[in-house]
């Protein structure tokens, strides 16, 4: 066990969180009817309600135990597991289908890197569903297993999905711990624990491992990252090229690639939940005070103008509604912001509310004049309201990584 010294001190390894959200699209859509929870479901693209054309985009793990996986044709899945008006056998296993609803997934996803970008400075959001956060200014390896434990019960409890995290030195051990015990996993690998944590693994499992390349590595007699990691490095480059010297460096734990956040952000801002849905003015004034205080004090540090404002109001059950304000120029203006979203949150008084969100987004990164304090009056007032579909944020691929669960001699917390 490497001593990474006391928790919350820096620590000189770095310290590299993999966040995978388990079966991302059924569990939005377990979030939005909680009814589903336990049973199988399966999101289609292309499909459409009582037809059975398109394909699985998404299998919970309650549906993958019938046959039904990702890329299969929706009238294969039914097969396996049949609608229940469709069911032969009234009490046999039946599927609750549902089609894509891209904007509501991302709208759930903007809401779990929200919390990522609360809780570390670096972030690299890789899809829809999977991002990579470098916590090492503010942790040592102790402190580890504590932050990301608390991390996976707040997007629980704040967002309502589950996530598998996989912390590591590097980035790619770190997406293979996250896979290592979904669903709803947590595996810590610690600089010392990489090697034996990697060794039983199949090659299959490495970054940069295909399945063409996974072919000829047991062609060449090499089945495991373990024995991978033993092979001859010349050997391997004459197969493969620099990429041999890659999965070969994989295969020992050794992963030099930063967390680097990708493109500039197109907007920035922070939600809170609160613990029961509140219609209190004054508490909802307070917590939007101070995601105000949060969002500013970000612009500020890091020189960003803005020309949209905007608030978000999540209702009972989980209905998101929006509200946003355009100005005529990039400002950066806290008492602007405070004084807009206040007023933007007025539609809302007497209603119940679940949990609010302040974002400042049209982002600029360079010099620029400021609109005029009072330029914002004139503006028209641009408004969403979902209904209870969130709009889609800014950006977002529709990615989803799920492998087996397996067992080794690395931490489990």
């Amino acid at each position: 066990m490497n001593d990474g010294g006391l928790p919350g001190v820096p620590s000189e390894e770095r310290i590299v969180l993999h966040v995978d959200m388990d079966c991302f699209y059924a569990s939005c859509e377990r979030r939005r009817d909680p009814s589903l929870r336990h049973e199988p479901v399966v999101v289609g693209m292309g499909y459409e309600a009582g037809e059975a054309h398109g394909a699985v985009a998404t299998a919970s793990y309650e549906a993958r135990e019938h046959g039904v996986e990702s890329a299969q044709a929706i009238s294969q899945a039914l097969n396996h597991l049949p609608r229940a008006v469709d069911a032969d056998d009234p009490d046999g296993a039946v599927g609750h289908y549902r089609p894509v609803d891209m904007a509501y997934y991302e709208s759930v996803s903007e809401e779990v890197k929200t919390v990522l970008h609360e809780v570390a400075d670096t972030v690299r959001e890789v899809s829809i569903d999977e991002a990579y956060v470098d916590v090492s200014d503010r942790l040592g390896w102790d402190g580890a297993p504590v932050f990301a434990r608390n991390l996976k019960a707040r997007i629980h409890e704040e967002v309502g999905v589950p996530a598998s995290i996989g912390v590591a030195p590097n980035m790619s051990t770190a997406k293979i711990a996250s896979d290592h015990d979904k669903p709803d996993g947590l595996v810590v690998v610690t600089p010392d624990e990489i090697r034996p944590f990697l060794a039983p693994l199949d090659v299959k499992r490495l970054h940069g491992v295909g399945p063409v390349t996974a072919r000829e590595l047991r062609s060449m007699g090499i089945e495991t990252a373990g024995a991978l990691a033993q092979t001859d490095r010349h050997r391997l480059v004459d197969r493969f090229g620099a990429r041999g010297g890659d999965i070969h460096d994989y295969a020992r734990g050794h992963d030099d690639r930063e967390v680097e956040p990708v493109g500039e952000p197109k907007s920035l801002s922070n939600e809170s939940a609160f613990t029961e849905p509140t219609e209190n003015p004054d508490r909802i004034r307070d917590r939007l005070l101070t995601l105000i205080k949060q969002v500013t004090t970000r612009t500020t540090q890091h020189n960003v103008l803005y020309k949209t404002i905007g608030i978000k109001v999540v209702t009972p059950p989980f209905d998101v509604h929006t509200r946003s304000h355009s100005l005529s120029g990039p400002v950066d203006d806290p008492a602007l912001v405070e004084r807009i979203v206040l007023d933007l949150i007025e539609e809302f008084e007497e209603r119940p509310v679940r949990k609010l969100g302040v974002r400042v987004s049209n982002l600029s990164f360079v010099d620029a004049d400021q609109a005029s304090l009072d330029d914002w009056e004139q503006s028209p007032t641009e408004s969403n309201d979902t209904d209870g579909t969130p709009v889609q944020p800014d950006g977002g691929t529709a990615t989803e990584n799920e492998r087996s669960r397996q067992t080794s001699v690395f931490k489990f917390v």
